[in-house]
């Protein structure tokens, strides 16, 4: 009798396991569409910079994904994180991944894996991300798939396994580069102190599978790399610039002796993020695009520090193409970040 008993015990223990053992298995599983993409910013650099050990004979082109995702799976997560990457591309290289855990706060590199067959990068997080949160991060990431021929070419698709809210696709042209051509075209574009040009999409409501492609191609003699140019050129010399270095110039002038050593090019490209996202978070242009390679004008009622009375809200629309002035000259280097700062709270 005991011993049918626990037979009988067993059984049910085995029923009940066959259920609650999938479910715990797939609270930790990472569901993509469950964590949608509130930001995008895609920064996408030939030549930019080469990793230790890389050929220099051969062009790298260097992917930078800076995301803000918000959990929407109905409860905390505390599993892996998954990301699409082109893992099978000639000479993919990953190169970082970071979390920023809190906000004007330094980022955190994180340990990663990356499963090439599938195209995935994957690391868990510090911390579970409550549910209906967000959580930033960055990924970097090198591969060899710049063609050299009369002209240097290459194609970059993004891959998205979530839908983005707002994303932004900025291109970065080799230093010294010529005849560079970018389709589809684009009407905005900015050109730093150093001769850098800069060219940036804007899109909203992306949904998966949608799949953004462009095609670059320019001109260039050797494979010296950005950061090698213009660290190479002197600082604009007025009082502004005292005691910044080009390096520093190009991430926005600012220092921060706390921040975790990451690399020079990954910090650098970081600063540059921050500056070029300036242009759309602040000044709040990201609320009123459409799906096009023309940025449009932000409209009032979108601003990013919006005033509660009218009186206010007047006054704020008033300042926006100011604000977006001093935001473009500390992107080309015009000014620096201090310099920014304080014209900056004279207009909030």
């Amino acid at each position: 009798m005991l011993k049918n008993k626990l037979l009988a015990l067993f059984v049910i223990a085995s029923f009940l396991a066959s259920f609650i053992i999938p479910k715990a298995s797939a609270e930790t599983a990472f569901q993509a569409e469950k964590f949608p993409f509130k930001e995008m910013q895609v920064q996408v650099m030939p030549e930019f910079d080469y990793p230790e050990d890389w050929t220099k004979d051969i062009p790298s082109l260097l992917i930078g994904q800076y995301g803000t995702i918000t959990n929407k799976s109905g409860q905390d997560y505390d599993g892996k994180i998954e990301i699409p990457v082109p893992a099978k591309e000639k000479g993919f290289n990953a190169f970082l991944v970071a979390e920023f855990p809190e906000e004007n706060k330094p980022e955190v590199q994180r340990p990663y894996d990356v499963d090439q067959e599938k195209g995935i990068i994957s690391w868990k997080p510090e911390k579970p991300i409550k549910n209906n949160e967000t959580y930033q991060f960055v990924i970097e990431y090198y591969t060899q798939s710049i063609v050299v021929e009369d002209k240097k070419s290459f194609t970059y698709e993004l891959l998205n396994n979530a839908n983005i809210d707002l994303l932004d696709v900025v291109f970065y042209a080799p230093m010294n580069a010529k005849d560079i051509v970018l389709e589809p075209k684009t009407e905005n574009n900015e050109k730093s102190e150093y001769g850098e040009e800069l060219y940036y999409y804007q899109y909203k409501d992306e949904k998966v599978g949608d799949g953004l492609k462009y095609s670059f191609s320019y001109t260039k003699e050797g494979t010296e790399s950005t950061l090698e140019a213009i660290n190479k050129q002197q600082v604009p010399d007025d009082a502004d610039h005292e005691g910044v270095s080009a390096t520093d110039q190009v991430n926005g002038g600012s220092t921060n002796s706390n921040k975790p050593i990451i690399g020079v090019g990954s910090a650098l490209i970081i600063g540059i993020s921050l500056i070029i996202a300036g242009l759309f978070v602040y000044l709040g242009v990201k609320g009123n695009s459409q799906r096009t390679t023309k940025v449009t004008q932000p409209t009032k009622q979108h601003a990013k520090k919006q005033p509660q009375t009218a009186k206010k809200h007047n006054n704020a629309a008033n300042n926006i193409d100011e604000k977006k002035e001093l935001r473009k000259k500390l992107l080309t280097g015009k000014i620096g970040q201090e310099m920014y700062d304080e014209e900056m709270k004279k207009l909030i």
